[in-house]
């Protein structure tokens, strides 16, 4: 099958998606990213728009990338000027890279009624801008803006806008859906008559998800004959967003049979996703196709069973293709069989009853609200509970919490606890920023000196939710706390009609784990 090339414009267009805003270091660091990924084309900016993005292209030369190619980003001249005298396509060109894609009016809505301009005077406007880069040495890609709603609207005429920029030299000619309204029929039929109309260049197709069909209007713009696709990573981007180019980069070389990125690249996918959203300062989504923690997490009884005999059962990949890892969800749609795979790293599979014992306890706390899908780390120390394996690292004597406020007072937070270990009490006090923090600096304060590891352990997460609304402020909460190390991320949960209560039973258990984890405990 025929190689498809993926342009990323995650550094433009994603960019301009509500509340995204990345530093000249966030962008370099994307674009190596990308580069070792496999990404043909990237799009680094608008050099005239910010200062910014002029900071940026000055600063690729620091780069030295393997595989991809950056482009910079601006628009046809403008009405009644030269190309040469124009502001926009001087920067452009003054950005530096050796390829530039331009974007240019198709739909004649655009051209009559916002530049309000002539149709011949916008035929023009495209093939002087383009035709005036390659004369300065560049190759050029075109964006062909709202030529769906174009073709659909006065055919012949956003034809001939694609025809102005070829014959000028654009060696590709990107289709795009910008208002994200067109359907897959429609996107074929456009790609068709493009394909028809400018033969010996490249078509490309660029579509935004305001329907939630950019990805399936990619992928029929690809089966149409598309061969360069467009989008961003993870599909951020004005209002709803682009085209996921990690679905995109996933169908067509998995299931498409297009070749797509370099040979080994589809298996870091869901790394590549993940820097992106850090990087972005966003929260991943667990639902995410391919990439996302929940795209290949088992939860129903008859699902975990089935999977644990034959994987492509319930599995249309293997997880690991892309990156990312399949999850056995344990709650009270669990059968024994999720709760034999959840605890094949503790050999107790052989004990039937056990397995029962783990079960009905399972269901009895997820009754009163708790949550273990979610609480890897918790349900394993649970699982020691119920095996009597478990050995607690202290018996609790008490602990208290006092937060002051006041108008000299900044709402600092004590924590006093007292521990019994090893037939010695332990009394500590400790200061934090919130209760919380107060009581894991108290805690580990008390242990570190016993279990010096855990002063690697941070917390990174705090997560609260009502678990019985209905009962307003005597409702019980759960609590799930997200911790780390050098080496690895864990989850822990508590659930109590006290807060605090609800938290300390959280940061027990995800202090506990860390000491099982690290092998400083029998157990």
């Amino acid at each position: 099958m025929a190689r498809v090339d993926l342009y990323d414009t995650t550094l433009r267009d994603g960019s301009q998606g509500e509340g995204i805003s990345f530093s000249v270091q966030d962008k370099l660091a994307i674009v190596r990213r990308l580069d070792d990924l496999g990404i043909d084309f990237i799009e680094g900016g608008y050099p005239l728009s910010n200062p910014k993005d002029a900071e940026f292209f000055a600063s690729l030369a620091s780069l030295s990338l393997r595989h991809a190619r950056v482009a910079a980003f601006g628009m046809t001249r403008r009405k009644g000027i030269d190309a040469a005298s124009d502001p926009g396509l001087k920067a452009l060109l003054d950005a530096g890279t050796a390829l530039v894609t331009l974007v240019g009016k198709t739909w004649d809505l655009h051209v009559l009624e916002v530049i309000s301009t002539t149709l011949a005077e916008n035929l023009a406007m495209i093939a002087d801008s383009v035709a005036y880069c390659r004369t300065r040495g560049r190759e050029v890609f075109y964006d062909a803006e709202h030529f769906f709603d174009g073709h659909h609207a006065n055919p012949e005429y956003a034809l001939a806008t694609l025809q102005a920029a070829a014959g000028s030299g654009a060696t590709t000619v990107i289709l795009c859906d910008t208002n994200g309204g067109s359907l897959p029929t429609a996107i074929a039929l456009g790609v068709k008559a493009a394909i028809e109309a400018c033969p010996g260049v490249t078509i490309g197709i660029h579509c935004h998800n305001d329907c939630e069909l950019a990805v399936a209007n990619s992928l029929a713009g690809v089966e149409a004959g598309a061969r360069q696709v467009q989008g961003t990573i993870n599909g951020i981007g004005e209002r709803c967003g682009n085209a996921d180019l990690i679905s995109l980069a996933a169908v067509i070389g998995l299931k498409s049979g297009h070749e797509v990125l370099l040979p080994t690249s589809l298996a870091r996918l869901t790394e590549v996703s993940r820097f992106v959203y850090e990087t972005a300062n966003m929260n991943f989504r667990p639902g995410q196709p391919f990439v996302g923690s929940s795209a290949f997490a088992h939860k129903g009884g008859m699902h975990t069973h089935a999977v644990s005999k034959l994987a492509r059962s319930y599995e249309h990949i293997d997880p690991g293709t892309v990156g990312n890892e399949r999850r056995i969800l344990v709650s009270e749609l669990s059968g024994q069989s999720t709760i034999i795979t959840k605890t094949a790293r503790l050999s107790l599979a052989h004990d039937k009853e056990l397995m029962r014992k783990i079960l009905e306890r399972v269901q009895d706390l997820e009754h009163a609200g708790y949550e273990f899908e979610a609480a890897e780390a918790s349900f394993e120390i649970l699982v020691r509970k119920v095996a009597g394996t478990h050995r607690s690292l202290f018996d609790l004597v008490s602990y208290r919490v006092n937060v002051e406020h006041g108008p000299e007072k900044s709402g600092i937070s004590e924590a006093t606890v007292k521990l019994c270990s090893d037939g010695s009490v332990i009394h500590t006090v400790a200061e934090g920023d919130g209760p919380v923090n107060a009581l894991d600096a108290a805690l580990r304060k008390a242990l570190v000196s016993v279990y010096p590891r855990l002063a690697e352990m941070t917390l990174v997460d705090y997560k609260v939710r009502v678990v019985n609304g209905r009962e307003g402020t005597a409702a019980r909460v759960r609590v799930v706390l997200e911790s780390k190390d050098k080496t690895s991320l864990w989850s822990t949960v508590g659930v109590s009609e006290n807060i605090i209560e609800a938290s300390w039973l959280a940061l027990v258990d995800s202090i506990d784990y860390k000491v099982i984890k690290d092998g400083e405990s029998p157990d």
